[in-house]
This record gives C-alpha cells, structure tokens and sequence, in this order.
C-alpha cells in the first residue's frame, strides 16, 4: 500500500484526506502530514488517526504521492527545501491556482512527476469537483492512480491548462458565491417570518435540488428556469428584480475578477 503525504494540512487538505480515508484508499497509517504550524499538524494527526512528521523532508522521504496543500507564496522556498528528495518514483500533487507546470518544475530545478488540481471545498463532504492536469512526466496508469484518489472526494475532470484559472472562478472559488446566495435567500425568508434554521433548509436544498436537475437531466439551466417562470406568476417576477438588479451581471464581473486574479497569483 502506498504512503499518501500531505505538506500543509489547513481545510483543503483536511478536506482531501477526509474523502480518501472514507473510500479507504489507504489506511491512516499510510497517511504522513506536517504543518509549519506544530500544534496544527498534531490536532490533525488526533482527528483522522494520521502520522505527524515535524517537518516537508520528512514528508517527502516517507510519501509516495505528496499534495503541496500550502498557499502559492511559499511555494519556492518549500520545494527549494525538498527538491533534492524528488525521485522518479514520487508523485506532488499542486494546487496553487496559477502556478503552472512549467513554473512548478522551473522550482524543482530537475524533472518530476507533477499533476496541477484545482479542488474546491465540497471534497469535505464527498461533493468536491476537481480539475487535473498532469505533467509530461506523469504515465497513463499514474494519471489514473492520480484520479482514483481524487474521485474519493468528488468527481474529476481533465482539463487543458490554459482553462485553470478559469476552473478556479467556475468551481474552486465558487462555493463561497453559492453560500453567499443561500444566505440571501434564508436571510429574506427571515424576514419575512421564517424561522432561521428552517429558512437556510429550504433554501439549501433548494440550491443542491437544482443543482442536481442540471447534472442529471442534461437539460439546459435556461429551459429549466422557463419551465418555473408560468405567466404572469410569482417566479418569473422574481426573475423580473433579479435581472433589473443585475444578477447575472455581477456574477460575470465576480468570475472574471477571480479568474484575472488566479492568472496574476
């Protein structure tokens, strides 16, 4: 059985190694982690059952697959720390939004084995969507061992690189958009007399319903809503505000911001 590294252990990683011990890709005395907070890795250690290693070399020695589960800034100095370590047989896994392949290896300063992901934070609860790009490097049965870990905390998709910062404002920053929606929705509701526990229920499941209609009907997000929006009726007033308000543009403008930001990381 394989060791699973993770070199920075904050939500997203936490999230990642939540799915891989729930589908028992490994057990987690396969599991390494370190954090360059102490107190960090060792809360994370106690929770999952999971081996605490003081530092990134430790990590990198005992793994055989190592997520860089850090923030882009100190990409350079932990991969300067580590690049010696990286042998044929080691694959790291990236999620730094616009760092591309080219950069990571420029950093490794040698060839490795990298595969670019863009995860969002739905991975905790088994609903992540991914995006993948392997390297050069990276062989068939590799980039599929490679997915088979990513699967067990979602679904996954490979894309071509020059789309990663676009999957960064459609999927890995988008849940905070929806969550900022579902809040609106129950914090109207409130007001209009809703109890506050069962407004966000509705209002959830209203989102994840929806969602569901799209990925399982095929049918297009716009037939859908006319197929709500009956004349002369409630929905399609409220359609009416949204457009005046300008919803659909702003969604635009957030997700090109976001997107032009991961280009400029």
């Amino acid at each position: 059985m394989k060791t699973i590294g993770f070199i920075g252990c904050g939500n997203m990683g936490q999230a990642i190694l939540t799915g891989i011990l729930a589908k028992k890709l490994v057990t987690p005395d396969h599991v390494v982690v370190t954090d360059v907070i102490p107190a960090s890795r060792e809360k994370v250690a106690e929770k999952f059952g999971v081996t605490a290693l003081a530092g990134n070399r430790e990590v990198v020695e005992r793994a055989d697959l190592i997520f860089l589960a850090i923030k882009p800034p100190v990409y350079p100095a932990v991969i300067g720390e580590i690049a010696d370590l990286a042998q044929d047989e080691k694959i790291f896994i990236s999620m730094a939004p616009g760092k591309t392949l080219a950069w990571l290896e420029g950093l490794f300063a040698r060839p490795v084995k990298i595969v670019r992901i863009m995860p969002n934070t739905p991975a905790l609860v088994g609903s992540g969507m991914t995006a993948m790009v392997p390297g050069s490097r990276i062989s068939a049965d590799e980039k599929e061992e490679v997915r088979t870990v990513l699967n067990s905390f979602g679904e996954t998709e490979e894309v071509s690189e020059h789309l990663m910062d676009v999957v960064t404002s459609v999927s890995g920053s988008s849940p905070a958009y929806v969550y900022m929606f579902i809040e609106a929705m129950a914090d109207a509701a409130v007001a209009d007399g809703m109890p506050r526990a069962q407004a966000y229920h509705f209002a959830a499941q209203a989102v994840l319903g929806s969602a569901r209609m799209v990925l399982e009907t095929g049918i297009h997000p716009g037939e859908l809503k006319d197929r709500v929006c009956s004349p002369g009726g409630t929905t399609i007033e409220a359609v009416r505000v949204l457009e005046a308000k300008g919803f659909r543009s702003a969604v635009f403008e957030a997700m090109k911001a976001c997107t032009e930001k991961s280009k400029n990381m």
